[in-house]
């Protein structure tokens, strides 16, 4: 499918309006706990894998984690960077440099990957696991995510 062509479709696809949104405001950088958020689908080797395209559930990756399997089930997913480099979608050891010389706070206990190939409703995320992931890393003391949709 052509470039243009993948945009033409994406513009017609229907997004959620929220009335109202949850946002706080983080500490300073170096004060911040951070942990990962992706959409790359991984996972450790002992837990399932992602069921098919469009699971919305997620995987808790604890921030030790390196032995990670890919679970994403997109064609259009490029596995090449991810394959020569995990911090390409997974930046760990980046935010590992980046505690130690105090550029921020810490790293979270744990990391949370999600399947990236969704439908466009996607309401149990909205509604479910999207939540839930969030408490886990509000009880983690998790102040910042990075987001790495892949």
């Amino acid at each position: 499918m052509a470039d243009s062509a993948f945009r033409e479709m994406l513009d017609n696809i229907p997004a959620p309006t929220f009335e109202t949104t949850a946002f706080t405001t983080p500490p300073p950088l170096d004060e911040a706990t951070v942990a990962i958020v992706t959409s790359a689908g991984l996972h450790r080797p002992d837990q399932d894998g992602f069921g098919h395209q469009g699971d919305q559930s997620y995987r808790i990756l604890d921030a030790g984690d390196r032995n990670l399997k890919l679970g994403h089930w997109s064609p259009n997913f490029d596995r090449a960077g991810l394959t020569a480099d995990l911090n390409v979608a997974y930046p760990a050891d980046r935010l590992d440099e980046l505690a130690a010389d105090g550029t921020i706070g810490g790293v979270g206990a744990h990391h949370l990957a999600f399947m990236g190939a969704q439908d466009e409703t996607m309401a149990t995320i909205r509604m479910d696991t999207g939540p839930a992931a969030a408490q886990l890393l509000k009880e983690d003391g998790v102040d910042v995510v990075l987001l790495t949709p892949v």
